[in-house]
């Protein structure tokens, strides 16, 4: 693990204590109760596929609309690997490669996943991805590092991502803040991303916010695919109050959080969990408390949008 990588870091939303997600039942026995929901036949991960197969399928669904393309491309990464900050840029600050399909986090799921159903063909996939990663110039300094301050509002400018958080949560619905001071970058764990202090952002960040105790009056309302983005009540030495995200999916008569979740001696993996139970384990967190969610809509850019605009 880098040290630097604070924000994979606190992506991460099973503590120490959780009990680990119970493994398949072996051919031909009963299957056991799950919190998780199970599949209706085996799927072939993408890790699995090859090359040729996995630009076919990306080919092949194309003219899908995107909501549908992300369920059938996030489907094929359940059960895959969760591995702590697995992309950097290849070289420098953060060697790891830039794109993967054997291992994800939180973030990096939802990333690849959002890459691979916004191509319209599989060599298009890393260019999405990276101007989905980065304000700019595709470096460790411009990487989207902080969620408030950098990935979400940059995604939003480049028409990838839309706030739908008061559509859904309604007079629930509550106006929170994140800001960034030169104190906040005194932290150890702020100064743990190693960003040079002309990539320090400074400043006072807005969100809209269901509070926890409310999300689940409205989670029925909420379209399959939709972002849900998890925040923690501010701290003012911590950089983020975002530490998980995941797809929503409606699925029978229950919602469910499609998600990396990181599970204990290294048997994390991408889940589909029971919404109301991750709900549940978040509002136990007591050493830095769960505040509620936002909502964020994916959308295709308009043409023209989106564009990484490189550093001169």
């Amino acid at each position: 693990m880098k040290a630097f990588a604070l924000v994979s870091a606190l992506l991460a939303q099973t503590p120490a204590a959780a009990t680990a997600p119970a493994a398949p039942a072996p051919s031909g026995a009963p299957a056991r109760h799950t919190l998780e929901a199970p599949m209706k036949e085996p799927m072939v991960v993408w890790a699995s596929l090859s090359p040729q197969e996995r630009a076919s399928f990306i080919t092949g669904d194309a003219g899908l609309p995107l909501k549908e393309r992300l369920l059938r491309v996030s489907e094929r990464f359940l059960g895959t690997p969760y591995v702590h900050s697995p992309l950097g840029e290849g070289s420098g600050v953060d060697p790891d490669p830039t794109f993967r399909l054997d291992a994800v986090d939180c973030l990096t799921f939802v990333e690849q996943a959002l890459a691979m159903s916004l191509a319209s063909a599989e060599p298009e996939v890393a260019g999405v991805l990276e101007r989905l990663r980065y304000a700019s110039a595709p470096t460790y300094e411009e990487r989207n590092h902080l969620m408030e301050a950098q990935w979400l509002p940059n995604n939003q400018r480049k028409g990838f991502l839309a706030d739908v958080t008061r559509r859904y949560g309604g007079e629930d619905t509550v106006r929170v803040q994140k800001t960034l001071t030169a104190v906040t970058w005194t932290s150890r764990s702020s100064q743990a991303l190693a960003l040079p202090r002309t990539h320090q952002p400074r400043g006072t960040y807005n969100l809209d916010m269901i509070p926890l105790e409310r999300v689940m009056a409205h989670a029925r309302q909420v379209p399959s695919g939709t972002i849900l983005v998890v925040l923690r009540e501010d701290l003012p030495l911590k950089a983020t109050r975002v530490t998980h995200l995941g797809f929503v999916v409606q699925k029978g008569k229950r919602t469910w959080l499609r998600h990396a979740r990181r599970g204990v001696d290294g048997n994390g993996r991408v889940v589909d969990e029971d919404l109301e139970t991750f709900l549940a384990r978040n509002a136990k967190y007591d050493k830095w408390k769960v505040s509620g969610v936002s909502l964020y809509e994916p959308r295709r850019p308009e043409a023209g949008g989106g564009e990484l605009v490189r550093s001169p």
